[in-house]
C-alpha cells in the first residue's frame, strides 16, 4: 500500500506530540513486583466495580489535546475532537490553527479519511496498521475505542475469576490474569480507580500499556481525563488530555460515515499501487 503525498503531510499535522522517546519492545515498567494473593478479595471488589462502570459506558464526545512521540517524530501538541461509540465506531478531527485539517472515521471494518483542504476522501480497511498510520493508535477499531474510553478490556470476564498473581508497582496494586495464547492481561488500581491496563505476550514482552488518571465524576460515572498509552513494539507513545467530555450522549451512526462532497476527489488505499 503506498502512502499519498499530500495526505502524509496532513497526517503529520494530525499526529502532533512532544519530544520523542525510543522504547524497546521488551521494556518492562519499573516498580517492585511481589506476589500477594491475600489481596485477592480487594482485587475482586475493584474489578467488579470497573466491570459495572464499563457496562455503563456507551459513547464519548470530547475535545482533547493529543501528544504523540516516536523515534522519527518530534511534533508539537495538536487539538482534536474525538467521538467514540462502542463497540468500534470512532471519529477524530485534527484541528489546525484556524480550521479542521483532517477527519478520520471508522465504522465497522471501514476507515475513511477526509482532507478538507484538498476536498479529497480516501477509503481503506480499518485495521491496526491503518489506524496507526492516521491516528497513531496501532490497534483495531474496537480496541482503540476501548482505550480512549478508559475501559478495561474483558473486565466482566476478569471479574468473574481470581487473578493468577497480585503485585505492587509503586502506589499501584496490579493484578494479572492469563488469557488466550498464554498472554497475560494486567489491571492496576490506585485510589480505587483503574490506573493501568497492560497486555503482555506469552514471553512476557509488553504489547501495550495504558495509564489513566485525573478521574472526575460525570453523572455518577468516574471517568478519566488523562490517557497515556505506550506501544513498545511500535516504538511510540500517545497521550490525550480530555476537555469537557460528554459520556453516553446521543451519537448517531451517521457521525462515523464520511461521504464525498460534490466535485471532490476520491481514492482507495486498498487499491493503490505499491
Amino acid at each position: 500500500m503506498r502512502s499519498l503525498g499530500g495526505l502524509t503531510a496532513i497526517v503529520a499535522l494530525s499526529t502532533l506530540l512532544p519530544a520523542c522517546v525510543s522504547l524497546s519492545p521488551g521494556t518492562s515498567p519499573s516498580g517492585t513486583a511481589e506476589l500477594s494473593q491475600d489481596r485477592a478479595p480487594l482485587i475482586h471488589q475493584l474489578t467488579q466495580k470497573v466491570a459495572e462502570r464499563d457496562r455503563a459506558l456507551v459513547s464519548m464526545q470530547t475535545d482533547a489535546v493529543m501528544e504523540y512521540s516516536a523515534p522519527d517524530r518530534h511534533p508539537p501538541k495538536v487539538r482534536e475532537q474525538i467521538v467514540a461509540k462502542r463497540p468500534d465506531r470512532l471519529r477524530v478531527e485534527a484541528l489546525s490553527a484556524f480550521n479542521v485539517a483532517l477527519i478520520v472515521a471508522t465504522s465497522g471494518n471501514q476507515l475513511a479519511i477526509f482532507e478538507p483542504s484538498r476536498n479529497r476522501l480516501t477509503r481503506a480497511a480499518a485495521t491496526a496498521d491503518t489506524l496507526n498510520q492516521f491516528i497513531r493508535i496501532p490497534m483495531a477499531p474496537a480496541d482503540a475505542v476501548t482505550l480512549l474510553m478508559g475501559i478495561a478490556p474483558d473486565s466482566a470476564a476478569l471479574a468473574a475469576r481470581p487473578p493468577d498473581a497480585i503485585m505492587t508497582e509503586g502506589a499501584m496494586t496490579v493484578a494479572s490474569w492469563s488469557v488466550e495464547n498464554s498472554a497475560h492481561r494486567e489491571l492496576g488500581f490506585q485510589d480505587d480507580q483503574l490506573a493501568l491496563v497492560r497486555m503482555r505476550d506469552a514471553d512476557g514482552t509488553v504489547d501495550y500499556e495504558v495509564r489513566y488518571g485525573e478521574y472526575q465524576d460525570l453523572g455518577g460515572v468516574m471517568f478519566p481525563y488523562a490517557v497515556d498509552a505506550t506501544f513498545p513494539k511500535a516504538h511510540s507513545r500517545i497521550s490525550f488530555h480530555y476537555k469537557r467530555p460528554i459520556i453516553n450522549g446521543e451519537v448517531p451512526d451517521s457521525a462515523f460515515v464520511l461521504s464525498p462532497s460534490s466535485g471532490g476527489e476520491q481514492a482507495n488505499l486498498d487499491h493503490a499501487n505499491p
